[in-house]
Parts: C-alpha cells; structure tokens; sequence
C-alpha cells in the first residue's frame, strides 16, 4: 500500500448543505476540528510512511478554520511535501476580500486550489463567490481550477463524465442517496459487481478527519490514528480479509450485499448507491469501520 496523498478533512462543517455531499457537510456539524497537534501527529507519520509527496486540506469548509489551514499548509511545506486545498469560496465576498484571503498562499507555494462552482452552491441571482475566488487567485499567480457537480435530470443515470471541468458526474452516496436518487434512472442491483471509484486494493490517498478516522473511501474506515500511529494502520491494512472492502473487492457492491444477506431495493442508480445503502444497514454490526456516523447522516 503507496500512498502517495493524504487529504485531511479539517471539519465537516460548512457555510452550505448541498444535496450532493456525500459527508453530510452542512452548519450544523460543528463538532470535530483538527487541532494543530493533530496535524503534527499526522506529518510526522506522513514521514514514516515514506510514500507521502502531498497533502490536501479540505472539509467541510476547511477556511472556516483558516488559522489552522494556514498553519498546516506551513507545517506540510516546512515538511517538503505538495499542498492543495478544496474551497467553496464562500470567503470571497469581493475581489479585493479574496485577494486577501488569499495573499498567504502566495508565499506558502500551494499546488492547487480547487473551488466548488455548481448549482448546488451559487445560483444564478447571487454573487458567485467561487469566480471571483478564482479569478483573485489566478490574478495572484496561484494555481486555481474549479469542481462541478452536474444536478441530476429524470432520467439520468451515471457513468458519464459532466461538464468540462474536474468533477463531473455525481456519485449518489450520503445526502444524495437520500435527496437526489429518487431523480434519476436506476439500474438492477445485481449489475453493480465492481467499484469503479475507489482503488481499495491499493489506495494512494486517504481521508483523515477530525475524529481520528483513515479512510479509504468516505465511511470505510481502516482504523484511527488517535489509537493507532497512521503509518502502523497503512502498513497493516489488508484490503481483501477486511469484512467490507474484502467483498467489494471480490464482486463490488452486489457481493456485500450477498455477503451480508442485506435486505435492498430492486434497482439502484450507481455502484456508490447500491453500497451506500448496503454500509449503512451494516453499521451496527461494523461501527468502527463504518465510520464517521457523520458520513452516514448520523452527528457525532
């Protein structure tokens, strides 16, 4: 297992509740932020793995934590390590207010700024903070570049790519599977028997969150650095005897849902969908790998 990036989930709180977010970011999940020791922790394991070239800090909204954003970003370079971001560019209430925010990053030397800019953030009679967040930023040299999420129409069904910049089709898990599935065409279950989304086998990135937890796919957890040093949790993860990630890999979501006897419907929109549903009527039997309850709607 090389993994190469890890992206920190400083919060799941954010100024937004799309109905597209699959970690059921929203204001009211206030609970959980890293602190700085918390990113201390996770830079020095990052250096034991010895794979580790980039970290990513998002949420959530991780600039609702900007001082600790700024600190991370800081330590991760001090560290020679990449850095990126993931905004809603909710902060930038005007261009000469973006280029603020921005200024530190100019010398901290990030490698990308990635800002959601869709419908589901910014309609058509407000302010669209996320151009004017690029465009301060570009204007300052930085590397920006936008995240969409096309909105499902009747109909719809997934595997296409949407729009022409990086994000594209929605994956129905989280707060879509229950807002945004009941739109769009759907598929038999047993048709989904592989994940195309994720590599479980090998995966070069890991979510890391606010509660500890090392993710290899939102809400498929491999353990918790807070009990367990995160290069012992990377080195010890065996993708195919784990109870989850071990039938996914066999035969995808069809296979966890045979492997568990797990009642379902006849049809399902996407392979996230189908295990979706399948993680969540598992959890109580696999809470500590099913894991953040705030992935699967549940406050923490």
């Amino acid at each position: 297992m090389a993994v190469t990036s890890l992206h920190l989930i400083l919060t799941y709180e954010c100024p937004f509740e799309c109905d597209h977010c699959f970690v059921w970011s929203g204001p009211s999940a206030h609970r959980g932020v890293m602190s700085v020791e918390d990113l201390r922790t996770i830079l020095r394991e990052a250096k034991k793995v010895g794979t580790v070239t980039s970290i990513y800090f998002e949420g959530g909204e991780a600039f609702l934590y900007y001082p600790v954003l700024l600190k991370g970003l800081r330590m991760a370079r001090k560290a020679g390590l990449d850095v990126g971001i993931v905004t809603n560019g909710y902060w930038a209430t005007s261009y000469e207010d973006a280029l603020e925010w921005l200024r530190p990053f100019k010398s901290i030397g990030i490698m990308d700024l990635s800002i959601s800019n869709d419908p589901y953030h910014y309609g058509a009679d407000e302010l669209n903070r996320a151009e004017v967040a690029r465009r301060a930023a570009r204007d300052m040299g930085l590397p920006a570049s936008f995240i969409a999420i096309e909105e499902p129409t009747p109909g719809d069904r997934q595997g296409r790519q949407g729009g022409p910049v990086k994000g594209g089709a929605l994956m129905v898990r989280g707060r879509a599977a229950r807002n945004l599935a009941w739109k769009m065409g759907k598929r038999p279950w047993r048709t989904f028997d592989r994940c195309r989304h994720e590599n479980l086998a090998d995966p070069q990135r890991v979510h890391l969150d606010p509660f500890g937890f090392v993710q290899v796919c939102q809400g498929i957890a491999i353990g918790n650095f807070r009990d367990k040093p995160l290069s012992k949790i990377l080195k010890g993860y065996r993708p195919r005897a784990d109870p989850v990630s071990g039938p996914l890999l066999r035969g995808g979501p069809k296979a966890l849902v045979e492997a568990y006897h797990i009642a379902h419907d006849r049809a399902y929109v996407d392979e996230c969908h189908l295990c979706y549903a399948a993680r969540s009527a598992l959890r109580e039997r696999f809470p500590y790998i099913l894991a953040p309850e705030q992935v699967y709607g549940i406050p923490p």
